[in-house]
């Protein structure tokens, strides 16, 4: 049982947390009407646009009320690498509370730059799995996997049982051509035609592998937090499951104000909030493929 000052804490910590990510509005918000599909052995999918903290505050307010409720789902998380699952397990046994010695010692390689994962967002996540001791699971291809596959192919990372296991052996032209499309759209057409297929396949890889963390304990329950194009049920992870599995699924997108709207078949709830200010990232690819 956790000691009750160190709950104590834990719990004032978290509070603090989504205080300041809820920013100026200050009160929690009303329940969704979806969140009832939150129990069991329900995989849920939840997105994100990675820098907006009103999705990461709203996101944590949904998942605090399914733990309170009763839920004890798997946490896996785009922001770790799958290679630190046992840096994960290590930092849990050797400090079972401690979210930043969990993040120092697992997120090798990330940083607060422009490039890497703002902490400050996903420490609560953390906070939430210790909290309530339920599994934390590394679920991405680490970057530099995913820039093997793109400079060599699938072979250059698994061996052909792992091909196998992950469905990445078999041809999926449409598959493949939808994530093309979307990495194009995604950096502003700014990109040399002849890169996509290559970038598309390390995309299907990077779906394919955190399926693959999300089937291993999906007997229990599990929420997977992840971009929206991950958490996309007709090209993102659960186009990777089979028809049994796809059936437990609930993917929800949190998007902006100005997103495309995304296809019937892409989620299963959508919410919407103000986009996050941010400098043009469109000009910012266009320079940089010019220089």
């Amino acid at each position: 049982m956790m000691p009750s000052i160190a709950r104590g804490a834990l719990l004032s910590a978290l509070a603090t947390a989504l205080a300041a990510l809820c920013g100026a509005a200050g009160s929690e918000s009303a329940p969704f009407p979806w969140e009832e599909r939150l129990h069991g052995d329900a995989i849920v999918l939840l997105g994100e646009v990675h820098d907006n903290p009103v999705h990461h505050g709203l996101r944590l307010e949904v998942l605090r009320r399914a733990f309170e409720a009763g839920w004890r789902p798997a946490i896996a998380m785009e922001q770790f690498d799958r290679e630190h699952q046992v840096d994960i397990e290590r930092a849990r046994m050797e400090r079972p509370l401690d979210a930043n010695y969990l993040i120092e010692k697992a997120a090798t390689g990330h940083d607060k730059s422009a490039n890497g994962w703002n902490w400050d967002y996903y420490r609560p996540y953390v906070a939430l799995a210790l909290q309530y001791d339920v599994p934390l699971l590394a679920a991405d291809l680490s970057r530099s996997d995913a820039q093997k596959i793109v400079e060599h192919g699938y072979s250059a990372v698994f061996d052909a049982s792992m091909e196998h296991l992950l469905g990445l052996d078999r041809e999926r032209p449409s598959l493949l051509a939808a994530q093309e499309s979307e990495i194009d759209v995604g950096h502003c057409h700014a990109l040399p035609k002849e890169h996509l297929p290559a970038m598309a396949r390390a995309q299907l890889a990077r779906d394919a592998v955190m399926a693959g963390v999300l089937r291993e304990h999906a007997a229990r329950g599990v929420v997977l937090l992840a971009g929206d194009g991950h958490a996309r049920r007709d090209i993102g992870v659960p186009a990777w499951f089979d028809p049994p599995t796809l059936a437990r699924v609930f993917a929800v997108a949190f998007l902006e104000r100005g997103d495309p709207a995304p296809s019937a078949s892409a989620f299963d709830a959508v919410v919407t909030t103000d986009a996050t200010p941010r400098p043009d990232q469109c000009a910012t690819l266009r320079r940089r493929e010019k220089s």
